[in-house]
């Protein structure tokens, strides 16, 4: 018997990027992470006003395809502090899944969570090639968090010229 399969009709299938599927998926995690910041947030400044700290400001920076949170500094009555000890509850929610998880982490964690989810879902690869910088302040008599963000660019301009 001859096989008469056609082995090039047989290669491996080219795959495909889903876009609608991912952006669905994308405004989903959106929405939830919408609908637990105000609980993580109040949690947050609960510890914050307890301790009678008056402002927390967060330095980030990012480039090459790498970035971090550059320093954490908090303040009470025009003195920069340190951040109360102890443990806080907060939703998270991981990579791809679909429900938050309540995790206890220290304060500090707790705040570089909330910064890296805010950077995340406002400016997502701020990380990547020239990146990105800037700080965010937690005003905590306002109970407001602003993020103040300076994106990097490399630009350059082509000139032709015949002679």
């Amino acid at each position: 018997m001859t096989d008469t399969t056609d082995t090039a009709a047989q290669a491996a299938p080219t795959p495909t990027f889903d876009f609608a599927k991912w952006e669905a998926e994308q405004q989903a995690r959106n929405a939830l992470l919408d609908t637990i910041r105000p609980k993580n947030k109040a949690a947050i400044f609960a510890v914050l006003t307890e301790a009678d700290i008056t402002t927390v400001t967060v330095e980030f920076d990012g480039y090459g395809d790498s970035g971090g949170i550059e320093s954490v500094h908090a303040e009470a009555d025009g003195s920069e502090i340190a951040l109360p000890e102890g443990a806080i509850k907060l939703l998270t929610l991981g990579w791809r899944e679909t429900e938050p998880t309540e995790k206890t982490m220290p304060l500090g964690e707790a705040i570089e969570h909330m910064v890296y989810e805010l950077l995340g879902q406002t400016h997502g690869g701020w990380e990547n090639n020239t990146g990105a910088f800037g700080e965010f302040v937690f005003d905590v008599a306002a109970e407001t968090i602003t993020l103040e963000f300076n994106m990097r660019f490399e630009d350059s301009e082509f000139f032709e010229h015949t002679f």
